[in-house]
């Protein structure tokens, strides 16, 4: 039989005690008398997060609930994380490690009442262009009364990677109305939202260069109707090419598993950067490299296998790369299949 817990009026260091209903406290903070205010025993330092779920409520009805729930275990385990990834649309459950998610995922469910389904987080592929085009978009729509007209001519042209999207007009002459390329520039925006490959479309410049209207019929809608035609058109004729997240890596390991977790980098398509001694750990070294993003989600089981447990790594987002051949196919593939 264990203690009974009884009251007591001070603790000194080793003491073991516990506080109930206690407010504004969160892992990490020094309880002291208010005349030590200044006090703090030791600053917490917070692991990065090295494994992510994605997860929804099993129960639409749930997904508010579940927001409020994992904020909660996020401040009683400050190592767990949440990113809603505006990309792939996907609320993403970050830990540090397979075990500990599936502890806090049964956190959810026994103490939250949450049943929670996962599966591993769609990584933002993009797309771009290699190749310009010019083209026209005509919408033309007659049904009785006013009708439908929007007609434009755009040339589509690829941009340095990191450029984003641009769009200019060389219209001279009122051939497409002021009042309506704004209509043309939104047809066009809405289009880079999926282009041919299923991916957001970036680094692409679009020139609206010619066109025509009619008095009556031509409207803000067939001019962004036509812009939507133009590049649904055009951007086939451009040579997509898949684009793949780049993220880099700083991997924390014994020295004497440096040499294995260089040929685990290799083996998951990585480029090594460069390795150099942890400092402050003596006998440690830090790997650095660049790792299509795809290549991390189980990346820390292996890691920790080669290091009997005790590797780790951080990361943050480099770069785009093209991704072409068997590889990019497949991509395209799954994304079809998971979209349909």
């Amino acid at each position: 039989m264990g203690q009974v817990p009884s009251k007591i009026d001070q603790a000194k260091a080793g003491d073991c005690v516990a506080f109930g209903r206690l407010e504004k406290i969160q892992t990490g903070d020094t309880l002291v008398a208010e005349k030590d205010a200044a006090m703090q025993i030791f600053d917490l330092q917070v692991p990065p997060t090295v494994y992510g779920l994605a997860i929804e409520s099993s129960d639409k009805k749930n997904e508010v609930k579940l927001s409020a729930a994992v904020a909660k275990i996020i401040e009683e385990d400050p190592s767990v994380g949440l990113d809603h990834n505006a990309d792939t649309n996907e609320m993403v459950l970050w830990g540090q490690g397979e075990m500990h998610l599936r502890v806090n995922l049964e956190r959810l469910s026994g103490k939250y009442g949450i049943e929670v389904l996962t599966r591993p987080r769609r990584i933002p592929y993009k797309e771009t262009i290699r190749k310009s085009v010019t083209v026209r978009g005509r919408h033309k729509r007659q049904s009785g009364g006013h009708g439908q007209f929007g007609d434009v001519m755009v040339d589509i042209r690829p941009l340095p990677r990191g450029s984003g999207f641009e769009f200019a007009n060389t219209i001279t002459g009122g051939v497409v109305p002021r009042q309506y390329i704004p209509s043309v520039e939104a047809g066009v925006k809405e289009t880079l939202v999926q282009g041919p490959m299923g991916f957001t479309v970036v680094d692409v410049g679009v020139t609206l260069t010619d066109g025509s209207y009619h008095t009556v019929d031509s409207s803000d809608m067939a001019f962004k109707i036509a812009g939507r035609i133009a590049m649904s058109e055009g951007l086939p004729k451009c040579a997509p090419t898949l684009l793949e997240p780049i993220v880099e890596v700083a991997i924390s390991i014994p020295s004497d598993a440096t040499p294995r977790v260089n040929a685990i980098v290799s083996s998951r398509r990585g480029q090594l950067l460069g390795f150099d001694a942890r400092k402050g750990w003596e006998g440690w070294d830090v790997v650095t490299a660049h790792l299509p993003e795809s290549e991390l989600q189980d990346l820390i089981i292996e890691l920790r296998s080669a290091t009997a447990g005790v590797g780790t790594f951080s990361f943050k987002f480099g770069h785009l790369a093209e991704l072409t051949g068997r590889l990019a196919d497949q991509v395209v593939q799954v994304n079809k299949a998971a979209a349909a």
